[in-house]
């Protein structure tokens, strides 16, 4: 499958800070960013409710949360926790947002000018609905100037009732059967001979949002499932992933704050007095508050999960291309350095793209010079 040249090698996770068609745009515009990635997205749209779909950025040594939603945050609140879901708008709206930016983008002037910076259109749902997405996405990819990919988010640990199918061998093949499959239909009217020059033309590259994985037989499920994918039918078609960006946040985390609480003295003449509870700082569907992690205190186990899925996939000659997308706790150019040392091809930014906006990319692009 075609490979997604990303140059430079730094991009925006899918994350809270890429929702908007400002947002994006930003994005695009900064010359240190070599894609940008959307906000995932389902095909309707996802029913986003700021009561309980949250973020906040604390202190790691502390476990000081700052209000949730924050504006503002101190640089040394570098961990963040979020109970969010998905984007609130569909699909359709971010595929307009792409053709928005590809209109506006000025005509090359010569043939050696380099290649537009791809979009990666983030989405998930379920298999019949990824499917649609990617025709979706291959059907736009004609409207617009810009390379597109779609990466599909099994991963989010924020919807009760929904595990993230990259956890399961069985569940993430049915995912990766269903898109080879579109890919064959996309395919078929070509004459069987010129199929293998046109398969490696394909030109929506198809990428998987891993979690964290914490013990062997994780991986072992995620290779088990691309290996199938590749030997499923159609055979003369490879594993449909050309990426797979890790990791996303690390489900079942808790931060809590201090609150003063008033007390009643049981004497004839009551008296008030205060004590300190500890309440979880983000609400959630859930109610517990428990969410996802990201930021500093992901970094070791990110670097980790990339090191590892990079080993495993060189041991098999049907995977060996697929690049990864290294995510987690990166916010300077160490962070992006220690990415790209364990096998990164690309290094995504998310919780500092929060706190510091797209300048971050600019400070890991000149601190990459000097």
């Amino acid at each position: 499958m075609k490979k997604l040249h990303i140059h430079p090698h730094l991009l925006n996770s899918a994350n809270p800070w890429c929702t908007s068609l400002e947002q994006l745009q930003e994005l695009y515009s900064s010359p240190y960013t070599g894609a940008v990635t959307t906000r995932t997205s389902l095909l309707n749209g996802f029913p986003h409710d700021e009561t309980i779909h949250q973020y906040t950025f604390y202190e790691p040594s502390s476990h000081r949360a700052v209000a949730p939603n924050p504006e503002k945050t101190d640089k040394t609140e570098n961990g963040s926790l979020n109970t969010l879901g998905y984007s609130p708008l569909p699909l359709r709206e971010y595929l307009g947002f792409v053709k928005t930016i590809s209109d506006q983008l000025p005509e090359a002037k010569d043939a050696d000018k380099p290649a537009l910076k791809p979009f990666i259109i983030s989405v998930t749902g379920s298999v019949e609905e990824v499917a649609e997405c990617y025709r979706l996405i291959s059907t736009h990819q004609h409207d617009v100037r810009m390379v597109l990919a779609m990466e599909v988010n099994l991963s989010c640990p924020n919807i009760p009732g929904y595990p993230p199918p990259a956890y399961n061998s069985a569940s993430l093949l049915s995912y990766l059967t269903a898109l080879k499959s579109e890919i064959a239909r996309q395919v078929e009217p070509i004459q069987p001979e010129e199929r293998h020059d046109h398969i490696g033309k394909i030109h929506v590259p198809i990428g998987i949002k891993t979690p964290p994985y914490t013990y062997h037989d994780q991986y072992q499920q995620l290779i088990d499932a691309l290996l199938s994918s590749a030997k499923a039918e159609p055979t003369h078609l490879p594993c449909p992933v050309s990426f797979i960006t890790a990791t996303n946040t690390l489900g079942s985390s808790l931060l809590l704050s201090p609150i003063l609480e008033s007390k009643t003295s049981p004497s004839s003449s009551p008296t008030s007095k205060s004590r300190e509870v500890f309440h979880h700082t983000l609400n959630s569907a859930s109610g517990t508050g428990i969410g996802g992690l990201a930021g500093a205190p992901l970094h070791p186990l990110a670097l980790g999960n990339v090191y590892t899925i990079k080993g495993m996939l060189f041991q098999h000659k049907e995977l060996d291309s697929i690049q990864i997308i290294g995510v987690g706790g990166v916010d300077d150019v160490e962070g992006y350095q220690r990415m790209r040392a364990v096998g990164a091809a690309a290094v995504g930014v998310g919780t500092a793209l929060g706190r510091k906006g797209v300048k971050v990319f600019e400070e890991i692009g000149n601190a990459l010079q000097t």
